[in-house]
């Protein structure tokens, strides 16, 4: 789960970090009541999107070609900043040409930078440990510091027996040339960043940039936390802080649901039990000539229900001009999913070829099911004659 920046900076602050005083608003009264609280005489305007590049970002139909975060110098620049803001469509390189609509503001006081610093604590996959990223080149993404200049990447990989330690942060502030006040500062901050991201269950703490000031203060100058949704069930206080409308409708239904679905470009829609067949599903429906319209897996123990609807959530995608199903039956009965696709599609009036694959549990009960429903269903051998099938299929329409 993804939160806004405000959110971010709010719980950090709580964990100890240092961030600008600042204020979230969703109307221009809010907008004008937050900025008159701010001492100035510099003020921040920041959209608020669950997106990335908002700076460098463009607003539809505006001319002036300001993105989504200004530095402006009076209450008043505030709010006309602001009106030019709300309710409008931010584009960035994250949103695609759609962009998103801000729908709040965050408003905040500025400061004197001196530099900028990037600073992470992630969960990396390789040794399943959490690692710190810091660089010297905040301000940009990290990908592409990694990829141009690489060595001023600095990764740090904590033992989660011991924690996070001092000689840990120590080396990361020495390394990003921090000494003095400003070496305890840091040491001070990774430690609550630290303590976040474990207390909080987070996959995502990325402070960027992180600034020195001129008065030599370190402070997270921009903050963004994702949590593992897998946990959300201890953080109902987390919970709280999720903003549907940020969200894929059709990936929001199916989080509701227990179904893990991600929403792609393709054309052949797929459900599938298990996620190393998911992918494997996919891959071969590449390997025949078409594209995946999504990843859907319906665990290993769905209900009929659960699979009608996940398959509604495909059929809500208007790229979607076909179906592949393809179920392998362990705890999961063949004859439960054939049940739930036979109800969904008749609920939905099917209009797209539908091809299933079921292999397992009570398999020859599902396939009749499927044979006695009248419906169009074109059953399939195994996964290569599924994937021919409904690729042949899409490929008719198109």
């Amino acid at each position: 789960m993804n939160i806004h920046e405000y959110q971010a900076k709010e719980l950090l602050a709580k964990f100890g970090v240092a961030v600008p005083r600042g204020g979230v608003a969703f109307t221009l009264d809010e907008v004008r009541t937050v900025a008159n609280d701010l001492s100035g005489p510099v003020y921040v305007v920041k959209s608020q999107i669950h997106a990335g590049g908002r700076g460098a970002g463009r607003f539809k139909g505006n001319e002036t070609g300001k993105g989504g975060v200004r530095v402006v110098e009076s209450v008043a620049d505030v709010a006309a900043n602001a009106a030019e803001m709300l309710g409008n469509v931010l584009v960035t390189k994250q949103t695609g040409s759609d962009g998103k609509e801000v729908k709040r503001l965050y408003i905040e006081e500025g400061c004197n930078i001196a530099r900028e610093l990037y600073l992470s604590l992630l969960v990396d996959r390789t040794t399943s440990k959490i690692t710190v990223i810091a660089s010297t080149e905040g301000g940009m993404e990290i990908e592409k510091v990694a990829t141009e200049t690489p060595d001023k990447i600095i990764t740090t990989v904590i033992d989660p027996v011991t924690g996070l330690q001092s000689h840990h942060a120590r080396t990361i502030a020495f390394r990003l040339g921090l000494a003095g006040n400003q070496l305890g500062q840091i040491v001070e901050m990774l430690n609550s960043l630290y303590r976040a991201f474990c207390d909080l269950d987070a996959s995502l703490v990325e402070v960027n940039p992180l600034v020195v000031t001129s008065e030599g203060e370190v402070i997270a100058l921009d903050a963004k936390m994702n949590f593992d949704d897998n946990a959300l069930f201890r953080h109902p206080e987390l919970e709280q802080l999720r903003d549907e409308d940020e969200e894929n409708p059709a990936e929001f239904k199916a989080a509701q649901h227990d179904l893990n679905y991600v929403k792609l470009d393709g054309s052949i829609g797929c459900m599938v039990n298990g996620a190393g067949l998911a992918m494997a599903t996919m891959d071969i429906i590449k390997l025949y000539g078409e594209e995946p319209a999504n990843f859907l897996d319906v665990g290993g123990s769905a209900t009929r229900d659960r699979v009608k609807v996940a398959f509604k959530i495909i059929l809500s995608d208007p790229n979607v001009k076909g179906i592949l199903v393809n179920i392998f039956g362990g705890i999961m009965r063949c004859d439960l999913v054939a049940e739930g696709v036979v109800a969904a599609a008749r609920e939905v009036s099917l209009n797209v070829p539908l091809v299933v694959r079921l292999e397992g549990t009570n398999v020859e009960l599902g396939k009749q099911i499927m044979a006695k429903s009248g419906l169009p269903i074109v059953s399939a051998a195994n996964l290569a004659d599924a994937a021919a099938k409904i690729v042949r299929a899409v490929k008719v329409i198109v």
